[in-house]
């Protein structure tokens, strides 16, 4: 393929992360003639995906417990959607395969190489770049975009001479502050606020940090008042509360919290998702099976005997009392505790090895099906520059790999 003028297409890809060296060779594989260039403002590329997973790079998910997108997608869902036809996470699996890449998928539906190396994942996108002839440029920070009566872009660079090509894809990734993005904003792109989108929660209450360490594999988060909630394991720590079903709840709530400053109630189910009358079932039950025991000598089966412990304790109830003098008003505050334990969030804590934004270029101002700038022709977005973030689990390089092959296929058109 050539445009107009019967030269190669001059394509530039400004990020080299997942989602832009994903762009580069789908737009290399389409439009073999074309000459494609990744501009990266760091000394390395994909240094995100290096540190994803811890390391071990959780390149995406089976999508096996995935029944509605919007529960991986707090933003973006609909485009994924739409996008998923192109580019899903099957074609994802198969490509890094394909791509020397061994993947299992673990029990809780994450994808990992076997090598369990971020480093499996980075030497098949850079080696397969390499092979297709893409240029590879670090150190190159882009600090504006001049689109050229003809049609053209000029990138023009920090520390070099300026640059001019038919096409250019922004794949700079999630951005903490808008202030980064004001190059966008100002060719007449809208800017939805970035915010923190995967964080713990610091919680001061010296009882709980005490049990630091324990996890309760399937506990249910949620903030009193609305309807923003999440389940899965729970960890303890030193500052509060982590894990899965607080990172995931931190994403959905993302813009709620930050709103409120992040000083907001939060309410944790000890027992995951078992309503009251199943949690008081049990906890007659119990009585019943072992009314001369002390109450802590038996935990219900997901409590730790130390978080057992302390559930009593919290509850006001003495470890040494027998279950047959529980009665009716102490059986009613221990399944309160259990179900619905109250607590005062006082700020976030960084989620370090993955951080993620909700925010960026606002979705209604690309084309769909092309991810192609509605405001500047022949611009194009992908990965989390756009206003797409998902929940820890893959999901959110799954999205990089396939709005980056998207744009990648359709900027290489002539």
């Amino acid at each position: 393929m050539k445009n107009k003028t019967n030269n190669p297409l001059n394509i530039a890809i400004v990020g080299g992360g997942a989602a832009g060296f994903f762009a580069a060779i789908t737009a290399k594989q389409q439009n073999k003639e074309a000459h494609v260039t990744i501009f990266e403002k760091g000394k390395k590329v994909l240094a995100k995906v290096e540190v994803s997973g811890g390391g071990r790079c959780n390149l995406t998910n089976s999508f096996a417990q995935i029944k509605d997108l919007k529960a991986a997608y707090p933003r973006g869902e609909k485009l994924l959607k739409r996008l998923f036809k192109s580019f899903d996470y099957e074609d994802a699996y198969q490509w890094f395969e394909r791509h020397g890449v061994a993947l299992t998928i673990q029990e809780d539906e994450c994808v990992f190489p076997v090598s369990q190396s971020s480093q499996s994942v980075i030497q098949a996108l850079t080696q397969e770049a390499n092979r297709l002839g893409v240029t590879v440029l670090t150190q190159h920070q882009v600090t504006a975009l001049e689109p050229q009566a003809n049609g053209d872009i000029k990138l023009c660079l920090k520390e070099q001479k300026p640059r001019i090509f038919q096409r250019v894809a922004i794949t700079t990734g999630g951005s903490p502050r808008a202030e980064s993005l004001q190059y966008l904003a100002r060719l007449g792109h809208e800017i939805v606020q970035p915010v923190p989108s995967l964080f713990t929660f610091n919680i001061e209450d010296k009882a709980l940090r005490n049990l630091m360490g324990i996890v309760i594999e399937d506990a249910t988060a949620s903030i009193p008042g609305t309807k923003l909630r999440a389940s899965g394991p729970l960890l303890i720590t030193h500052w509060g509360v982590s894990g899965p079903a607080i990172l995931k709840l931190s994403s959905y709530a993302a813009r709620h919290v930050n709103e409120n400053d992040y000083h907001f109630p939060l309410a944790i189910n000890w027992m995951g998702n078992h309503k009251v009358a199943m949690v008081e079932e049990e906890i007659n039950s119990m009585l019943v099976s072992h009314g001369k025991k002390q109450l802590g000598s038996i935990a219900p089966s997901p409590l730790t005997h130390r978080m057992w412990v302390y559930i009593l304790e919290k509850t006001g109830l003495e470890t040494t009392k027998r279950w047959d003098e529980l009665g009716k008003k102490g059986l009613h505050k221990l399944v309160e505790t259990l179900t619905n334990d109250l607590y005062q969030v006082s700020g976030k804590g960084a989620y370090k090895d993955e951080f993620v934004t909700c925010g960026g270029i606002a979705l209604s101002n690309i084309s769909l099906n092309t991810l192609e700038s509605k405001v500047v022709p022949h611009l194009f977005f992908a990965g989390e520059v756009l206003d797409i973030d998902a929940i820890t689990g893959g999901f959110n390089l799954q999205a990089a790999w396939t709005t980056g092959y998207v744009a990648g296929l359709h900027m290489a058109c002539p």
